[in-house]
């Protein structure tokens, strides 16, 4: 890992601070020797050879910070670390809700960068949000999240709260969905690994076919919806006045109202 990058300290090694470590680990990115992690109780480390919980002291060779830990305990975590920290450490951020205004002020005025992955990342097929104020802290996140999936930037942090709840949020949508698909496929008279097996399945060919970015997912739509076919009598309900869309605008909204008080 080059010197300005790491070592990299990991605050939080749960199940997004896990997936990012797999990631690294999948995209040789990192090696053991590039990682810290500070965690009283991680869950499966992906690497061999990286130091767990480290003393105070050995924390200011970090580089760049990892924040992984949960939006409500944040504060406790930057604050038990910042006094250690080189001052030239660069500061990255999974935490939902936190603006990069308190990060920084909680530690010590470090420049920060704001990421808001999907667990994806755990196998290089995740997308990122990323803001930060700062172009160095920018860049430090895209070198490292890069190999990890897609990047997008936003231009302004406030945009973090809607694309928190659209990618960060969005998986356990389309996971709920399938969920139901399942349930309505044993309702409708399937044995449940039937309907376990075809409602999987054709979600991941779907997501495959609208993934080789051919067409729009409203033209994928509209190729497998026959006039007056079994598609259409479904998509009736499912884009009604009650259906998908104005369900997930409130989901979205909700989230995002979540994500501001996490702030």
């Amino acid at each position: 890992m080059q010197q300005e990058i790491g070592p990299v300290l990991m605050l939080g090694a749960g199940r997004m601070g896990g997936a990012i470590l797999s990631g690294w680990r999948r995209a040789n990115t990192l090696s053991g020797a590039d990682i810290l992690v500070r965690d009283p109780h991680p869950g499966p480390l992906a690497f061999h050879g990286l130091v767990l919980n480290p003393p105070d002291e050995a924390l200011a060779r970090a580089r760049t910070v990892i924040l992984a830990v949960k939006p409500q305990i944040w504060r406790e975590a930057a604050q038990g670390v910042a006094p250690f920290l080189a001052p030239d450490a660069v500061i990255i951020s999974v935490a939902a809700g936190v603006a990069s205004g308190a990060l920084s002020e909680a530690l010590g005025g470090r420049a920060v960068a704001r990421v808001m992955p999907t667990t994806a990342v755990a196998i290089g097929q995740g997308v990122c949000s990323l803001y930060a104020d700062e172009d160095s802290a920018r860049e430090r996140a895209r070198v490292l999240f890069a190999p990890l999936g897609q990047v997008v930037d936003l231009a302004c942090e406030d945009d973090m709260h809607a694309a928190t709840a659209v990618s960060g949020s969005g998986p356990a949508y389309l996971y709920g969905f399938v969920e139901a698909l399942e349930a309505a496929g044993v309702a409708a008279g399937l044995d449940p690994a039937q309907a376990a097996a075809l409602a999987r399945s054709t979600v991941i060919g779907a997501a495959a076919l609208m993934a080789g970015g051919q067409a729009p997912p409203a033209e994928l739509r509209r190729q497998v919806t026959s006039p007056g076919g079994t598609t259409e009598a479904a998509l009736r309900v499912l884009m009604g006045e009650c259906g998908l869309a104005p369900l997930l605008e409130q989901a979205v909204a909700a989230a995002v109202t979540r994500s501001r008080q996490l702030g």
